[in-house]
């Protein structure tokens, strides 16, 4: 006869004893180990077991081990700390490798109030919107409702998207690009897709978007997306219209959960604006704001705050981030190079002035100008690379260049630029002159290095963005001489996207206790992707970039959540006898300055180009003391005019995006009481730590402080103890952070980390099985006299199982599991949670006569069948009725949302029995 399971119940199974856990379908059962891990976790077949599968029962502590008041007090923690299927709302902080900060929260807590998750995040660079659409991500999982996911991203942002995903929230996920996919196919049946074989996949967007896979991801696509970069994908231009095909038809099924990720959601340009929230909400693109309903509605999925809404508002969030101090850095051009930048303006101007009347002549005649202008700018090296890269055809790829657009390339360019000029004598010559010019010191670079000099005696280590190849090759070579003690490395766009996250890694030091400071050379191919803030806090804008945006990504590379430092740097280099870098700052930059100060929010650069040209190079013909009647000849006075227009609009529209957009509908007291009792039921890290701290001393190994930092030798530890950590990927000497953010190198000490979930399995199986650690001497019933009670109190360690039903789109039955400490005076519960634990932490004040001891462990023994029946079991009830009514708070919404029933399995299991008498102080 088969016996039906429900998850919760005690199985016996193959000579052992199992909690089954939610069935992958009907009549197969999904088992883990009553003293094992999640990853011990077995699919069995009853029927085709040899013994048959029976119900179990949890063994009473009737013969269990005597242990003494310090190990009790470790196996409280490490019960606690065990259990990975939080009973809570929050199902999934008992799978969390980090503590979110309270803002953090606020994205869950809206999906949670949608009964199909829709939300547009778009949050400021830096404050961690990876991190929150994780908690979404995570939390679905671990309710049940989800069971695979795809996450779209930009190229360059897929290895951190799987790194973050397995750091932090514990979801091995695969890398689908075009360099991955066809290896991850190989091998599949006809009938199974790479999407069928692997739930968490991390997909490439510019792989995704060709037509012949997005149809085919269409049709095996997850019901739960997240788009990173969102804003990337709703342009009009070719490469973007496809990726905004491919997420449009995914957001036609109105049951697929999408969560939409942009620091930057309005550029100024309406319509993709209006894309962009079609795929939250088709209706969403009337954008009719001045409607109180509408604006309602679209709160509910719209979420959007700037750093300074967190450090300065409600949130009190001043130490999640760093302070930020910014400088300029003017410096002076020698005689040679003043001559040079003349010379080479001279001659685009005569270009310039033999253009014709025509639109196109004159506006490729314009980019060469800039193009040429700012790669002399940029370096000698850099204006040598352009000059002879002159013949190159590419003259429509000028402007997104000059202006640092993304457009659809995999990568930013960092390739100097043709001019589109033909060879000429006179070019011949500038050809010669720069040749001359390379061989002589370069003004620009040693006022880099003044620049850095006192604050490498400060210890910073500084990233310098630059914007071309040769520039930063040519800038490195100049570091590593004036340095010559510094690691100094470049990365630029030769490098693959592994290779330059290696060769970033291998800049961190080996070991902390040397720490060797660094300075890193980038061009704006690592301006996104990669974050820096664990390596380096110091931005240096050696090229001024043409988009204020990417200014801003530039620093937000090192300024952002998890930067250790307190302080972080930027620098912005600049020469006034550059005609090319005083026009840049006047049309462009001080502008974009202005709107930042008085919004707090960095705008990109207007949309219409001509307009931005047209402004630039009336700068640079002022500056150079050309012919107003030139100028005027050219119009383009109407370009400075209608930039100034644009300007104000862009102001404007920030101003009142940010009125309308401002997430004000939750408070942090709605969502930090929540998570606080999570926390307090799981164990936070300061707990973690405490209990590795005991628990390393009591297996004879203690922890070896090393600044901010603890060593843990747990190749000293007990044989067996050292092969599972060697399993778990932990051997010789393992560096543990204890406060975020965790240094380079480190992982914080949590309740998710390998050697806290090692210790603390163990112990629970050493007080199951006293022969699986026999040295330990740990056991699950003892006696002892402490100041912690006024009369007989007896502490009961119990690990209670619900059941929790989420009534949603599919019903699910799901496994919750929590831990408590009950105090029991007379039959009744006195106290449970931290004021019982506090009672087992109080040290014993003397020992007990062995007949004492024994006679109190005995008539315990003796109460608890009639305790578990009564007051524990109406214990473990009002329970799972708080539970029920706390999910059912964070699930209060606006619509229909899911529901959850929650029901105790009894009777709980004892892990441990300890009765505590009276003692003197």
């Amino acid at each position: 006869m088969t016996v039906n399971f429900s998850p919760g119940d005690l199985v016996r199974a193959r000579g052992r004893e199992w909690v089954a856990l939610p069935s992958p379908q009907g009549g197969i059962l999904a088992l883990r180990p009553l003293t094992g891990s999640e990853n011990d976790t077995v699919i069995l077949d009853p029927e085709l077991e040899i013994l048959p599968v029976e119900p179990a029962r949890f063994d009473l502590p009737a013969d269990a081990a005597t242990t003494v008041q310090s190990k009790a007090a470790l196996l409280a923690d490490a019960m606690r700390l065990t259990l990975r299927r939080g009973a809570g709302p929050f199902r999934s902080a008992a799978q969390l490798a980090f503590e979110p900060r309270t803002y953090q929260l606020v994205p869950l807590l809206m999906a949670l109030r949608l009964q199909v998750p829709r939300l547009l995040i778009a949050d400021d660079v830096g404050i961690g919107k990876t991190i929150e659409a994780g908690l979404i991500l995570r939390e679905l999982m671990d309710r049940g409702e989800a069971e695979a996911f795809s996450v779209l991203c930009p190229p360059h942002l897929v290895e951190q998207w799987v790194g973050e995903l397995k750091a932090r929230f514990g979801i091995e996920a695969v890398a689908v690009t075009s360099g991955t996919a066809s290896r991850l196919e190989r091998g599949l049946p006809l009938a199974q897709t790479l999407f069928d074989a692997y739930p968490f996949t991390v997909v490439s967007l510019d792989y995704i978007k060709a037509e012949k896979r997005r149809e085919g991801f269409a049709r095996a696509c997850p019901d739960l997306v997240i788009v990173d970069e969102a804003h990337a994908c709703v342009g009009t231009h070719k490469g973007r219209q496809q990726r905004f095909e491919l997420l449009s038809g995914l957001a036609r099924d109105p049951e697929r959960r999408m969560i939409l990720l942009t620091a930057t959601p309005h550029s100024g340009d309406e319509e993709a604006f209006g894309r962009l929230l079609s795929l939250v909400e088709p209706s969403f693109t009337s954008m009719n704001f001045e409607d109180a309903r509408y604006r309602e509605r679209l709160a509910r999925h719209f979420v959007q705050r700037r750093r300074i809404d967190l450090v300065s508002g409600d949130w009190d969030e001043d130490r999640a981030f760093p302070k930020h101090e910014t400088t300029e850095f003017p410096y002076r051009l020698s005689q040679p190079h003043l001559e040079f930048h003349e010379a080479v303006l001279d001659y685009c101007l005569g270009i310039v002035s033999r253009a014709g009347t025509g639109q196109r002549e004159r506006r490729l005649a314009f980019w060469g100008t800039l193009a040429l202008m700012r790669c002399v700018g940029s370096s000698p090296a850099a204006a040598l690379s352009s000059l002879r890269n002159r013949m190159s055809s590419e003259s429509d790829r000028l402007e997104p260049q000059i202006y640092d657009e993304d457009g659809d390339d995999e990568d930013t360019v960092d390739i100097e630029p043709s001019t589109t000029f033909d060879a000429d004598p006179a070019l011949l010559a500038l050809v010669k002159h720069v040749e001359e010019l390379v061989r002589k010191p370069d003004p620009k670079l040693t006022a880099l290095v003044d620049a850095l000099m006192p604050l490498v005696k400060k210890g910073v280590n500084p990233v310098v963005f630059c914007r071309y190849l040769a520039t930063a090759e040519h800038v490195r070579d100049g570091l590593r001489e004036a340095f010559p003690k510094l690691i100094v490395e470049s990365v630029t766009g030769v490098l693959t996207p592994d290779e330059r996250r290696d060769r970033v890694a291998d800049m961190a030091p080996a070991d902390e206790e040397k720490p060797v400071q660094r300075i890193l050379v980038a061009t704006d191919c690592l301006s996104e992707g990669i974050n820096l803030q664990q390596l380096f806090d110091t931005v240096v804008h050696y090229d001024l970039s043409w988009n204020p945006t990417r200014h801003q990504q530039r620093e937000g590379r090192v300024d952002r959540f998890g930067q250790p430092a307190e302080l972080v740097r930027s620098i912005m280099m600049f020469s006034p006898d550059s005609a090319i870098d005083g026009a840049v700052l006047d049309v462009i930059l001080r502008k974009a300055e202005e709107i930042r100060k008085a919004t707090g929010v960095t705008v990109p650069l207007p949309d219409e180009r001509g307009p931005v040209t047209d402004a630039l190079m009336a700068s640079v013909m002022l500056r150079r003391g050309a012919p107003r009647q030139l100028t005027l000849d050219l119009r383009l006075g109407d370009g400075v005019k209608v930039m100034e227009a644009r300007w104000r609009d862009a102001s404007e529209n920030e101003k009142k995006s940010r009125a309308r957009f401002a997430q004000n509908a939750m408070k942090p007291q709605e969502v930090a009481p929540e998570w606080e009792k999570v926390r307090t039921l799981l164990g936070s890290p300061a707990d973690a730590k405490l209990f590795i701290e005991r628990a390393m001393a009591r297996f004879g190994v203690p922890l070896e402080p090393r600044k901010s930092l603890l060593l843990a030798h747990v190749d000293e530890l007990d044989v067996g103890l050292r092969e599972r950590l060697k399993g778990n990927g932990l051997s010789g000497s393992v560096r543990l952070a204890t406060s975020e953010p965790a240094p380079s190198g480190t992982a914080l000490l949590t309740r998710t980390h390998p050697l806290t979930a090692t210790l603390a399995e163990a112990l629970m199986e050493a007080s199951l099985d006293p022969e699986s650690l026999s040295n330990l001497g740990i056991g699950r019933v003892g006696a002892w006299p402490t100041t912690a009670v006024q009369q007989m109190t007896r502490v009961a360690l119990l690990r209670i199982r619900f059941k929790l039903t989420v009534h949603a789109r599919k019903e699910q039955l799901l496994l919750a599991e929590e831990a408590a400490v009950v105090a029991i005076q007379g039959g009744r519960i006195m106290s449970a949670g931290e004021a019982a634990q506090e009672m087992l932490n109080t040290p014993a004040t003397a020992d007990l006569a062995s007949i004492a001891r024994d006679r109190f462990i005995a008539n315990a023994k003796e109460d608890l069948p009639s305790l578990l029946s009564g007051p524990i079991a109406e214990f473990v009830r009002s329970r799972a009725n708080e539970l029920m009514q706390d999910h059912a708070r964070l699930r209060a919404a606006a619509g229909s949302a899911s529901r959850v029933t929650v029901e105790a399995v009894l009777p709980p299991d004892v892990i441990g029995l300890f009765v505590l008498v009276p003692g003197e102080a």
